[in-house]
C-alpha cells in the first residue's frame, strides 16, 4: 500500500469517475484502445465501485473500504491538491488454463478509484492507513477546534 500526495486532480467537480456507457457491450472507448470495442466482464467488474464507508469522529475522518483478496501493494491511498483523498487499486483476473472448465465466475476483477473531498478541518498531511482482514482504514487527523476563550468579568458596585 503506498501513501503519495500529488497535485494533479483530473476533474474538481466529479470526485468518482463515472461511465455513462459502463455495462453496454460497447462502452465509451476508454479501454485504451480508443475504438469502441466490445468490453470483456472485467473490463466492467462490479468491484469498480468499491463501497468506501466515512465517518466523522472528534478526532478524525475515518474511511474504511472493503477490499477483500487485495494485498496492501495492490491499492493505492493518495492525498491531491492537499485536500483530495482518493483510493484505489485493482484486482487482477485469474490466469486461465487451457485445460479448466469454468462453470460460475462471480467474483469480480478490475480496477476501483474512489475520491473523497476532505473538509477544512483535516490534516491531510497525516493521513494513515492499515489494512487488516479485507478491510482498509484510512483516518485523517483533524484539526482541533479552538475552544472558545471565557473572560471572568468583574462587576463592579
Amino acid at each position: 500500500m503506498s501513501l503519495i500526495r500529488r497535485s494533479n486532480v483530473f476533474d474538481p467537480f466529479s470526485l468518482d469517475f463515472f461511465d455513462p456507457f459502463e455495462g453496454f457491450p460497447f462502452g465509451s472507448g476508454n479501454s485504451g484502445s480508443g475504438s469502441l470495442v466490445p468490453r470483456t466482464s472485467s473490463d466492467t467488474a462490479a468491484f469498480a465501485g468499491a463501497r468506501i464507508d466515512w465517518k466523522e469522529t472528534p478526532e478524525a475522518h475515518v474511511f474504511k473500504a472493503d477490499v477483500p483478496g487485495l494485498k496492501k501493494e495492490e491499492v493505492k491511498v493518495e492525498v491531491e491538491d492537499g485536500n483530495i483523498l482518493q483510493i484505489s487499486g485493482e484486482r487482477n483476473k485469474e490466469q486461465e488454463e487451457k485445460t479448466d472448465t469454468w462453470h460460475r465466475v462471480e467474483r469480480s476483477s478490475g480496477k476501483f478509484l474512489r475520491r473523497f473531498r476532505l473538509p477544512e478541518n483535516a490534516k491531510a498531511e497525516q493521513v494513515k492507513a492499515s489494512m487488516e482482514n479485507g478491510v482498509l482504514t484510512v483516518t485523517v487527523p483533524k484539526v482541533e477546534a479552538k475552544k472558545p476563550e471565557v473572560k471572568s468579568i468583574q462587576i463592579s458596585g
